[in-house]
This record gives C-alpha cells, sequence and structure tokens, in this order.
C-alpha cells in the first residue's frame, strides 16, 4: 500500500491536539543489523543509518505536533551484545546528543530519560546530564529515550516507591514510573515485522494502540510516521467499554 501523508499536522509550539488525536506515540526501533546483513555490511552500519532514522523522524513528529516521542534506544538485556558493539552504540549516542543537542533547544524539545543511564561510562553520564539540564525547560515536544531500559524493573521500581509512600494502588505505581510526567501512550509502532513488545513500556501500553510494520528501522520515514498517525485517527479507542 502507498503511503500518503497524514493530514495531522499543527504548529510546532502552538498548543493543542493535532487533528489525528494522538498526543504520545512510542517506537521500538528494531532492524538495524538487519538492514546491515542485507548490504552485507557490519552491525554497526546499520546503527548508524538507525541515527538518520532518529533525525528525520524526531523532527517529523515535532512538525506533526506530538507532545510526545519515546524510542527505545537500549534495552536492560543489550548488555548481552557483544562489546564492540555496546562501544559503537554508546559512541553513536554521544554523537547524537553532541550534534543534536543545539537543534533541540532552537525548536524547543526537552529531552528526557528514561530507564537507569547512570550504569553507562562517566562521559556518557556526564553528557546525558547536561543535554537533560539544557533542554529541561523547554516546553515543546519531549522526546523520551529509553536507556538500559526494561519495563518489568521499571514496573518493579515504581511499586518499590510506592509502597514506601503508602498504599499500593494503580494510581500510585504510576505516579511513580518514568513517564509519570508525561502524555499517556496512544500508539506504540514497532518496526522489522516483529510482533512483540520486548519488555517495552508494558504498564503504559496496557491501552495504547499497536502498529506493527515491516520495514526495517533505517528506512523508516516521517511518510511511515504519517500513515501510522491515519491509522491510529481512524481507530475506535474503547478503553475496555463498549
Amino acid at each position: 500500500m502507498k503511503l500518503k501523508p497524514a493530514q495531522s499536522e499543527v504548529a510546532p509550539g502552538h498548543g493543542g491536539v493535532a487533528a489525528h488525536g494522538a498526543r504520545h506515540v512510542a517506537i521500538i526501533m528494531d532492524g538495524n543489523g538487519r538492514w546491515a546483513k542485507k548490504r552485507h555490511m557490519p552491525r554497526v552500519f546499520g546503527h548508524q543509518r538507525g541515527v538518520e532514522a532518529v533525525r528525520r523522524t524526531v523532527r517529523a513528529a515535532r512538525e506533526m505536533g506530538l507532545e510526545a516521542l519515546t524510542l527505545y534506544a537500549f534495552s536492560t538485556e543489550n548488555w548481552r551484545r557483544p562489546e564492540d558493539e555496546i562501544g559503537a552504540l554508546m559512541s553513536l549516542l554521544k554523537r547524537f546528543i553532541v550534534d543534536d543537542l543545539d537543534e533541540f533547544a532552537a525548536n524547543n524539545v526537552r529531552l528526557k530519560i528514561i530507564g537507569d543511564h547512570s550504569a553507562f561510562a562517566p562521559d556518557v553520564v556526564e553528557l546525558i546530564d547536561k543535554a537533560l539540564a539544557r533542554t529541561r525547560d523547554n516546553d515543546g515536544t519531549t522526546l523520551a529515550i529509553a536507556l538500559n531500559y526494561g519495563a518489568q524493573d521499571e514496573i518493579a521500581r515504581a511499586a518499590a516507591k510506592a509502597a514506601a509512600r503508602g498504599p499500593v494502588t494503580v494510581e500510585s505505581i504510576a505516579a511513580e514510573l518514568d513517564t509519570a510526567d508525561m502524555p499517556p501512550l496512544d500508539l506504540l509502532i514497532r518496526t522489522s515485522g516483529e510482533v512483540r513488545l520486548s519488555n517495552f513500556l508494558l504498564w503504559q501500553a496496557a491501552y495504547a494502540e499497536m502498529c506493527f510494520l515491516d520495514v526495517l528501522w533505517p528506512d523508516f520515514t516521517p511518510d511511515h510516521l504519517a500513515q501510522a498517525l491515519a491509522d491510529f485517527a481512524q481507530r475506535e479507542r474503547r478503553f475496555g467499554g463498549r
């Protein structure tokens, strides 16, 4: 099916919900390794091209009026990957922050981390912390990057904090989640053709709409995002009702 741009944009910074109705979109960015393998290139080449897709998507999310975009960048399970691949991913993360931070600041994008990035090397932690501080007061689109993140760990941490404060309820756990200061998740997209959540935003996805695309992440374009939002706008969300 040919992708068509969604008629959903709102002027950046003007507030209000875009015509597509989504406020918060999350993406499992899957397929970098397979993209590189198809071209007989090392996996790091796929990750490099994946960063370019991230840039396109962040810009498109802002132009399409999203309040929040959450990207699954590095899971708690990704530590099992070869050391050289982890090192390459950290280098790409640092380069992304250095190269794009000025653009985030100029376009009122707030950078947020979900998960525990303190487990990374000190130079990576310092770079992330400075980027968070610089964009903290921005009130446009929030770009949340999941780093050293696992949803089961997030829920366990939130439940422990809730228990320390008093009765454990759905509301008290939700208030302690990493995404507590963000809009509820509306749409979760996964690329690469895989159909699973891979320990990503399990609590937040309880009533989110799902979109699974056959495209590998480096080939993901703003048109794919626009079509996913157009499809979302046609869905009837019941939240357990009729």
